[in-house]
């Protein structure tokens, strides 16, 4: 009986609910249009913000990969002998190739700024530049994006491994020691820090400074045993200090 009559009050309850809220519906109709509007406007605004933003996105990835294309190419001569034609265009020189890469990615950057399709870009852009003999504005181009920390942390880590890569070329043999020590060390790296240590041991024993070169190429063998550099990395250190050899 009990039982019956909790259940009695609760439907009760219910029905009185449901006809309070539909008196109340009835005396604010203007109300309940207006809200009713408003939802069905922030619907269509946040789905169409939506599909802009996916629109966007495909366009930016479409517009890097062109670029990416240019940079890509093959240039006249290059091709085996006797082998099928390339395909895509061919470049008449590197230069040439290059050039036309700059320009494109230089427009991808310029479109989609600090987004992660224009850092990309950006970064092509630079090491364009850098093939086409213009270190300098690669060089502070590539620190500008060395420096920065926030958002994706790929580019970054791509830029410094870049920088040293052109301070070696420019012959600033202590600031690519610098700039490869400084990815080495670093544990949350997004590069692979064995070829930074690979490319530091090599300029080591470039420059004659034999047992620093010795001692990096045995790090890279014992740390990172698994490395595709881990086999080659012990040969140079046994050769360069056979004493040394574990």
């Amino acid at each position: 009986m009990k039982r019956q009559l909790k259940q009695k009050i609760k439907e009760d309850e219910l029905r009185s609910g449901i006809e309070h809220a539909a008196v109340w519906t009835r005396g604010h109709a203007d109300e309940v249009k207006i809200v009713a509007l408003v939802v069905v406007v922030v619907g269509a605004i946040a789905g169409g913000l939506t599909t802009w933003q996916s629109h966007r996105r495909q366009e930016a990835e479409r517009s890097i990969t062109e670029a990416q294309t240019i940079f890509d190419a093959p240039v006249a001569g290059e091709a085996p002998e006797g082998g099928p034609p390339p395909a895509g265009t061919v470049y008449p020189s590197p230069a040439e190739k290059y050039r036309k890469a700059q320009e494109a990615f230089d427009g991808v950057a310029k479109k989609y700024g600090n987004s992660s399709v224009g850092l990309r870009a950006r970064y092509y852009a630079a090491l364009s530049r850098m093939e086409t003999g213009d270190t300098a504005g690669a060089v502070k181009e590539l620190e500008d994006l060395a420096g920065r920390r926030d958002g994706d942390l790929l580019v970054p880590g791509l830029a410094r491994l870049a920088l040293a890569e052109a301070h070696r070329q420019r012959g600033e043999v202590d600031k690519a020691i610098a700039a490869y020590r400084q990815i080495i060390d670093d544990a949350s790296a997004t590069v692979p820090r064995d070829h930074a240590l690979m490319r530091l041991a090599s300029l080591l024993e470039e420059q004659k400074r034999t047992k620093e070169a010795g001692e990096s190429y045995r790090r890279l063998s014992q740390d990172f045993p698994q490395s595709v550099y881990a086999t080659e990395a012990r040969r140079r250190a046994d050769s360069l200090d056979p004493s040394a050899r574990g």
